[in-house]
Protein backbone atom coordinates (compact mmCIF):
# COMPACT_ATOMS: atom_id res chain seq x y z
CA UNK A 1 0.00 0.00 0.00
CA UNK A 2 1.27 3.50 -0.72
CA UNK A 3 1.42 5.82 2.37
CA UNK A 4 0.42 9.30 1.61
CA UNK A 5 0.55 12.36 3.51
CA UNK A 6 -2.55 13.76 4.40
CA UNK A 7 -1.72 16.53 2.52
CA UNK A 8 -1.51 14.36 -0.47
CA UNK A 9 -5.09 12.76 0.25
CA UNK A 10 -6.59 16.35 1.34
CA UNK A 11 -5.27 17.32 -2.67
CA UNK A 12 -6.38 14.49 -4.32
CA UNK A 13 -10.27 14.40 -2.54
CA UNK A 14 -10.52 17.77 -3.26
CA UNK A 15 -8.22 19.60 -5.99
CA UNK A 16 -7.80 23.00 -6.27
CA UNK A 17 -8.48 24.79 -9.47
CA UNK A 18 -9.80 21.95 -11.59
CA UNK A 19 -10.45 23.48 -15.23
CA UNK A 20 -9.63 25.30 -17.98
CA UNK A 21 -8.78 29.11 -18.62
CA UNK A 22 -10.29 31.15 -21.87
CA UNK A 23 -7.36 32.56 -23.79
CA UNK A 24 -3.94 31.48 -21.18
CA UNK A 25 -1.36 33.36 -21.33
CA UNK A 26 0.97 30.01 -21.19
CA UNK A 27 -0.01 26.63 -21.44
CA UNK A 28 1.94 23.21 -20.72
CA UNK A 29 1.14 19.71 -21.84
CA UNK A 30 3.15 16.67 -20.61
CA UNK A 31 2.40 12.96 -20.64
CA UNK A 32 -0.36 10.92 -22.79
CA UNK A 33 -3.60 9.13 -21.55
CA UNK A 34 -1.97 5.75 -23.23
CA UNK A 35 1.16 6.66 -21.22
CA UNK A 36 -0.93 6.42 -17.85
CA UNK A 37 -0.29 10.24 -17.09
CA UNK A 38 -1.57 12.99 -19.18
CA UNK A 39 -1.19 17.22 -17.21
CA UNK A 40 -2.78 20.06 -19.21
CA UNK A 41 -2.05 23.43 -17.09
CA UNK A 42 -2.54 26.70 -18.09
CA UNK A 43 -2.28 30.01 -16.11
CA UNK A 44 -2.64 34.02 -16.82
CA UNK A 45 -0.25 36.86 -16.55
CA UNK A 46 -0.94 40.13 -14.71
CA UNK A 47 0.46 43.31 -15.93
CA UNK A 48 3.19 42.93 -13.43
CA UNK A 49 4.29 39.55 -14.59
CA UNK A 50 2.31 37.98 -11.52
CA UNK A 51 0.50 34.86 -12.08
CA UNK A 52 -3.14 35.76 -11.67
CA UNK A 53 -5.11 32.92 -12.37
CA UNK A 54 -4.20 28.86 -13.20
CA UNK A 55 -6.14 26.06 -13.81
CA UNK A 56 -4.90 22.11 -14.71
CA UNK A 57 -6.73 19.10 -16.26
CA UNK A 58 -4.94 15.83 -14.82
CA UNK A 59 -5.70 12.40 -15.95
CA UNK A 60 -3.46 10.28 -13.43
CA UNK A 61 -3.61 8.27 -10.23
CA UNK A 62 -4.02 10.07 -6.89
CA UNK A 63 -0.25 11.50 -6.78
CA UNK A 64 -0.53 12.88 -10.45
CA UNK A 65 -3.83 14.63 -9.10
CA UNK A 66 -1.94 15.65 -6.00
CA UNK A 67 0.98 16.88 -7.35
CA UNK A 68 -0.98 19.12 -9.94
CA UNK A 69 -3.00 21.02 -7.41
CA UNK A 70 -0.46 21.37 -5.34
CA UNK A 71 1.73 23.39 -8.10
CA UNK A 72 -1.54 25.72 -8.73
CA UNK A 73 -1.46 26.54 -5.26
CA UNK A 74 2.10 27.43 -5.26
CA UNK A 75 2.69 28.92 -8.34
CA UNK A 76 -0.53 31.29 -8.06
CA UNK A 77 0.78 35.26 -7.17
CA UNK A 78 4.07 34.34 -7.61
CA UNK A 79 6.10 36.18 -11.17
CA UNK A 80 6.79 33.95 -13.80
CA UNK A 81 10.40 34.35 -13.08
CA UNK A 82 9.65 32.84 -9.03
CA UNK A 83 7.68 29.98 -10.71
CA UNK A 84 10.19 28.72 -13.22
CA UNK A 85 12.60 28.11 -10.01
CA UNK A 86 10.28 25.49 -8.85
CA UNK A 87 11.23 22.12 -9.03
CA UNK A 88 10.24 18.85 -9.03
CA UNK A 89 11.39 18.19 -5.43
CA UNK A 90 9.70 21.21 -3.71
CA UNK A 91 6.27 20.27 -4.78
CA UNK A 92 6.49 16.84 -3.41
CA UNK A 93 8.39 18.73 -0.29
CA UNK A 94 5.10 20.96 -0.11
CA UNK A 95 2.67 17.65 -0.37
CA UNK A 96 4.80 16.40 2.63
CA UNK A 97 6.38 13.82 0.61
CA UNK A 98 5.26 11.17 -2.18
CA UNK A 99 5.80 7.71 -2.71
CA UNK A 100 9.40 7.33 -4.13
CA UNK A 101 7.90 5.14 -7.00
CA UNK A 102 5.28 8.40 -7.32
CA UNK A 103 8.08 10.74 -8.02
CA UNK A 104 7.26 10.43 -11.17
CA UNK A 105 4.11 12.67 -10.97
CA UNK A 106 5.60 15.69 -9.68
CA UNK A 107 8.21 15.91 -12.18
CA UNK A 108 5.60 15.53 -14.74
CA UNK A 109 4.14 18.81 -12.88
CA UNK A 110 7.66 20.92 -13.22
CA UNK A 111 7.79 19.84 -16.96
CA UNK A 112 3.93 20.82 -17.77
CA UNK A 113 4.97 24.60 -16.19
CA UNK A 114 8.29 24.70 -18.11
CA UNK A 115 6.43 23.86 -21.20
CA UNK A 116 3.97 26.51 -20.12
CA UNK A 117 6.42 29.26 -19.43
CA UNK A 118 7.52 28.65 -22.69
CA UNK A 119 4.84 28.98 -24.55
CA UNK A 120 3.80 32.77 -22.68
CA UNK A 121 7.28 33.85 -23.50
CA UNK A 122 6.74 32.89 -27.66
CA UNK A 123 9.49 30.65 -27.26
CA UNK A 124 9.88 27.16 -29.43
CA UNK A 125 10.22 23.91 -27.02
CA UNK A 126 13.27 22.52 -27.98
CA UNK A 127 13.99 20.20 -29.99
CA UNK A 128 14.62 16.18 -28.51
CA UNK A 129 17.84 16.52 -27.03
CA UNK A 130 19.42 13.37 -27.49
CA UNK A 131 18.52 10.08 -28.53
CA UNK A 132 15.68 7.78 -27.33
CA UNK A 133 16.36 5.18 -24.75
CA UNK A 134 13.04 4.45 -23.51
CA UNK A 135 10.88 3.74 -26.52
CA UNK A 136 7.64 2.82 -24.84
CA UNK A 137 7.59 6.25 -23.01
CA UNK A 138 9.32 8.19 -25.28
CA UNK A 139 12.66 9.00 -22.56
CA UNK A 140 15.98 10.14 -24.18
CA UNK A 141 19.57 9.73 -22.62
CA UNK A 142 19.89 13.18 -22.14
CA UNK A 143 16.36 13.38 -19.71
CA UNK A 144 18.04 10.42 -18.07
CA UNK A 145 21.56 11.55 -17.59
CA UNK A 146 19.70 14.78 -16.12
CA UNK A 147 17.43 12.74 -13.99
CA UNK A 148 20.02 10.65 -12.37
CA UNK A 149 22.62 13.36 -11.81
CA UNK A 150 19.77 15.64 -10.51
CA UNK A 151 18.32 13.33 -8.13
CA UNK A 152 21.45 11.05 -7.41
CA UNK A 153 20.15 7.71 -8.32
CA UNK A 154 21.31 4.77 -8.75
CA UNK A 155 19.13 1.97 -10.29
CA UNK A 156 16.52 1.33 -12.84
CA UNK A 157 14.07 0.97 -10.69
CA UNK A 158 15.09 4.83 -9.14
CA UNK A 159 15.18 6.18 -13.09
CA UNK A 160 11.73 4.54 -13.80
CA UNK A 161 10.16 6.27 -10.63
CA UNK A 162 10.87 9.68 -11.19
CA UNK A 163 10.49 9.58 -15.58
CA UNK A 164 9.03 6.28 -15.96
CA UNK A 165 11.92 5.36 -18.27
CA UNK A 166 12.18 1.55 -18.37
CA UNK A 167 8.80 0.86 -16.73
CA UNK A 168 7.64 -0.22 -19.57
CA UNK A 169 8.56 -3.32 -21.68
CA UNK A 170 12.15 -3.27 -19.92
CA UNK A 171 14.61 -3.47 -22.78
CA UNK A 172 16.41 -0.67 -22.11
CA UNK A 173 17.45 -1.12 -18.75
CA UNK A 174 20.95 -2.63 -19.75
CA UNK A 175 20.75 1.25 -21.54
CA UNK A 176 19.98 2.40 -18.34
CA UNK A 177 22.88 0.88 -15.97
CA UNK A 178 25.20 2.20 -18.59
CA UNK A 179 24.13 5.71 -18.34
CA UNK A 180 24.49 5.67 -14.47
CA UNK A 181 27.60 3.95 -14.63
CA UNK A 182 28.40 6.89 -17.16
CA UNK A 183 27.47 9.49 -14.55
CA UNK A 184 29.30 8.00 -11.78
CA UNK A 185 32.28 7.45 -13.69
CA UNK A 186 32.23 3.73 -13.50
CA UNK A 187 32.25 0.88 -15.85
CA UNK A 188 28.83 0.14 -15.38
CA UNK A 189 26.35 1.11 -12.52
CA UNK A 190 26.45 -0.37 -9.23
CA UNK A 191 25.29 -3.71 -8.52
CA UNK A 192 21.18 -3.29 -7.63
CA UNK A 193 19.50 -5.13 -5.26
CA UNK A 194 17.03 -7.86 -6.49
CA UNK A 195 14.83 -5.84 -8.68
CA UNK A 196 11.06 -5.43 -7.95
CA UNK A 197 8.59 -5.21 -10.93
CA UNK A 198 7.70 -1.49 -11.10
CA UNK A 199 4.28 -0.24 -10.68
CA UNK A 200 3.99 0.45 -14.11
CA UNK A 201 5.18 -2.87 -15.58
CA UNK A 202 2.34 -4.62 -12.42
CA UNK A 203 -0.51 -2.42 -14.26
CA UNK A 204 0.30 -3.93 -17.99
CA UNK A 205 0.85 -7.12 -16.86
CA UNK A 206 -2.44 -7.14 -15.00
CA UNK A 207 -4.33 -5.55 -17.81
CA UNK A 208 -2.64 -8.24 -20.40
CA UNK A 209 -3.83 -11.22 -18.51
CA UNK A 210 -6.95 -9.40 -18.13
CA UNK A 211 -7.53 -9.15 -21.64
CA UNK A 212 -5.99 -12.34 -22.68
CA UNK A 213 -7.03 -14.91 -20.04
CA UNK A 214 -9.82 -13.57 -17.99
CA UNK A 215 -11.97 -11.21 -20.02
CA UNK A 216 -12.55 -13.91 -23.13
CA UNK A 217 -13.97 -16.54 -20.21
CA UNK A 218 -16.08 -13.38 -18.94
CA UNK A 219 -17.86 -12.65 -21.60
CA UNK A 220 -18.81 -15.98 -22.82
CA UNK A 221 -21.24 -16.04 -19.76
CA UNK A 222 -22.39 -12.17 -20.39
CA UNK A 223 -20.23 -10.63 -18.19
CA UNK A 224 -16.78 -8.83 -18.01
CA UNK A 225 -14.42 -6.88 -15.71
CA UNK A 226 -12.85 -3.90 -15.66
CA UNK A 227 -9.67 -2.91 -13.48
CA UNK A 228 -10.07 0.22 -11.40
CA UNK A 229 -6.67 0.57 -9.63
CA UNK A 230 -3.73 -1.35 -8.13
CA UNK A 231 -2.12 -0.27 -5.00
CA UNK A 232 0.44 -2.53 -3.60
CA UNK A 233 -0.65 -6.07 -3.88
CA UNK A 234 -4.12 -4.80 -3.83
CA UNK A 235 -5.77 -5.07 -7.34
CA UNK A 236 -8.89 -3.42 -7.58
CA UNK A 237 -11.31 -4.45 -9.80
CA UNK A 238 -15.38 -3.25 -10.97
CA UNK A 239 -17.48 -6.52 -12.57
CA UNK A 240 -19.76 -6.12 -15.30
CA UNK A 241 -22.99 -7.49 -17.11
CA UNK A 242 -23.99 -10.85 -15.72
CA UNK A 243 -20.54 -10.51 -13.23
CA UNK A 244 -21.70 -7.86 -11.17
CA UNK A 245 -25.16 -9.63 -10.34
CA UNK A 246 -24.16 -13.15 -9.95
CA UNK A 247 -24.69 -14.78 -6.75
CA UNK A 248 -21.14 -16.52 -7.43
CA UNK A 249 -19.25 -13.51 -8.11
CA UNK A 250 -17.19 -13.77 -5.18
CA UNK A 251 -16.46 -17.47 -6.33
CA UNK A 252 -15.24 -15.52 -9.37
CA UNK A 253 -12.87 -13.01 -7.98
CA UNK A 254 -11.56 -15.83 -5.67
CA UNK A 255 -11.24 -19.10 -7.09
CA UNK A 256 -10.20 -17.46 -11.43
CA UNK A 257 -9.90 -13.96 -11.45
CA UNK A 258 -7.41 -13.89 -8.68
CA UNK A 259 -5.86 -17.12 -9.43
CA UNK A 260 -5.20 -16.23 -12.87
CA UNK A 261 -3.44 -12.74 -11.50
CA UNK A 262 -1.39 -14.63 -9.45
CA UNK A 263 -0.20 -17.13 -12.04
CA UNK A 264 0.75 -14.63 -14.98
CA UNK A 265 1.39 -12.01 -12.79
CA UNK A 266 2.42 -12.06 -8.97
CA UNK A 267 1.91 -14.68 -6.45
CA UNK A 268 1.17 -12.07 -3.62
CA UNK A 269 -1.87 -10.20 -5.66
CA UNK A 270 -5.50 -9.91 -3.58
CA UNK A 271 -8.12 -8.76 -5.90
CA UNK A 272 -11.20 -6.79 -4.79
CA UNK A 273 -14.30 -5.64 -5.98
CA UNK A 274 -14.98 -2.02 -6.27
CA UNK A 275 -18.75 -1.31 -6.56
CA UNK A 276 -20.07 1.67 -8.13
Amino acid sequence: MWEYTDKVRDHFLNPRNVGEIDNPDGVGEVGSMACGDALKLMFTVDENERIADVKFQTFGCASAIASSSALTEMIMGKSVGEAEKITNDDIAAYLGGLPKEKMHCSVMGKDALKKAILHYRGLEEPEIDGNIVCECFGVTDKAIETSVRDNKLQYVEEVTNYIKAGGGCGQCHDAIREIVGRVYKKAEASPEPKRKMTNIEKIKLIEETLEREIKPALEKDGGSIELVDVDGTSVYVKLIGTCATCAASELTLKNYVEEKLREFVSPDLVVEEVKQ
